[in-house]
């Protein structure tokens, strides 16, 4: 399976700002996509279908592993944890120890912790960037079993040898995994006005022995979900605990990146704003929210309730890692029939034989009506680059996709061009139209 990845390019130095300079003004670093000219994961052998395809099928498959979790979670059953790479994610890049290591990370809101490739390790990750090595880094501490953060961890254990180390072991649905030791080091991140900025003791997670088939540069998961141990929990008040991104176009031929904001450079405010709820849920890797409705026209798709957590509470989840965005079966048919009924072009078959709905046109040329996605308080109006894709030179397709479970999953697309921030604090998701690429 093939590991598609979102790259931030970004120059290390080793001056460092505080964290507490940070909390006074935020800090953004830089998302690229790894089928954007300016990503170094571009094949320019690949064609633009290609291209596509691969992240459909990549999203696909992320919503049935994220189908499988939330069943058996809901159901009280043990929980396996959500395959990574099942997605098509975005990358940061990031250092880690003293001096400071440069690291690629996939950004993940459906992970809570952060780990990554050491030495040594056997078996290793099909990594082509340097592999960090825990040894040369003068700030890099091991966790002790008796620690309260050894305690803390679902998945986390003492090792059999005399050392008495807190270890880690993430086990995958396909079998694939991580285990390694569970340490502290500083994290530095590389802010795009070029002011590096560092946090120490940052809990992680140092992989020997990783079974993952991804490709490239990316060394691990970066968690930005609601658990202890994510970046966003840990970096605490210096962030204020918010982050915000702001996503472009994807596939756009234009030399262009995406933003990922943190603190109070994070907050979502001003014209155009509308906010809804985050729902505290039982799978705290993932943001949750209650999503009523779609409209297109004068049609309206009510979503039934989902029942995913009790109270029947968040049917929706708000996901990075999906291109995108799947409906129930029932809730598809009929936004889909709405569609239709107000397109009036030829349709034609898909031509990655994965998706739906298709029309012989391009994006460009077409103005499909707007379909509003309407959350528990809050109305987002979705233009046509967040309704459809254009999958070749005279092919477009309808970006959502029916799936047999009953709850959504929030697709990237769907969030390109919106301002999208996060308050765990106050607990809620904000949306704002924006030009990502003016920003």
């Amino acid at each position: 399976m093939r590991f598609y990845l979102f790259l931030t390019l970004l120059f290390f130095c080793f001056c460092v700002v505080t964290p507490i300079e940070s909390q006074n003004r935020g800090f953004s670093v830089e998302l690229i996509h790894p089928d954007s000219s300016r990503s170094p994961f571009y094949n320019i052998r690949e064609t633009q279908l290609q291209r596509i395809s691969n992240v459909v099928t990549h999203s696909i498959k992320r919503a049935h592993y994220l189908n499988h979790v939330f069943s058996l979670s809901h159901n009280d059953l043990p929980k396996p944890t959500i395959i990574p790479y099942a997605g098509s994610y975005y990358v940061m890049s990031y250092s880690i120890g003293t001096p400071p290591f440069q690291l690629y990370g996939v950004v993940d809101t459906g992970s809570d912790g952060i780990w990554f490739q050491c030495k040594p390790c056997k078996p290793c990750l099909n990594q082509t960037s340097p592999i960090f090595n825990p040894s040369k880094s003068s700030t890099y501490k091991n966790i002790r079993c008796s620690s309260p953060i050894c305690k803390r961890g679902e998945k986390t254990r003492c090792s059999s040898n005399r050392k008495r180390k807190c270890e880690y072991e993430i086990t995958y649905l396909d079998r694939s995994g991580s285990q390694g030791d569970i340490s502290k080091d500083t994290l530095t991140l590389n802010s795009n006005d070029g002011s590096p900025i560092s946090f120490p003791k940052i809990v992680i997670g140092c992989g020997h022995k990783n079974s993952l088939t991804t490709e490239g540069l990316a060394s691990g998961i970066i968690g930005f979900g609601r658990g202890n141990f994510s970046i966003v929990s840990q970096l605490g008040s210096s962030i204020g605990g918010k982050f915000s991104y702001c996503l472009a176009s994807l596939f756009s031929k234009a030399n262009i990146s995406s933003k990922l904001y943190f603190g109070d450079m994070a907050v979502v405010s001003g014209h155009g704003v509308v906010s809804t709820p985050l729902i505290q849920s039982f799978y705290v890797g993932n943001y949750f929210t209650n999503l009523e409705a779609f409209s297109v026209g004068d049609h309206i798709i009510k979503l039934k309730d989902s029942s995913l957590i009790p109270d029947n509470e968040g049917n929706a989840v708000i996901d990075s890692g999906s291109t995108i965005t799947q409906l129930p079966n029932d809730v598809y048919s009929q936004l889909e029939t709405a569609v239709i009924s107000m397109v009036k072009l030829k349709r034609v078959k898909d031509p990655t034989q994965q998706l739906s709905l298709c029309y012989k046109t391009t994006l460009k040329k077409y103005e499909v009506p707007i379909i509003t996605a309407h959350f528990r308080g809050a109305d987002v109006k979705l233009n046509a680059f967040n309704t459809f894709i254009q999958m070749n030179h005279e092919v477009m397709c309808f970006a959502f996709n029916s799936s047999a479970f009953p709850w959504v999953v929030y697709g990237n697309i769907a969030q390109q061009n919106f301002l999208v921030g996060y308050d765990t604090l106050k607990n809620i998701i904000s949306f704002k139209p924006t030009n990502c690429t003016k920003l």
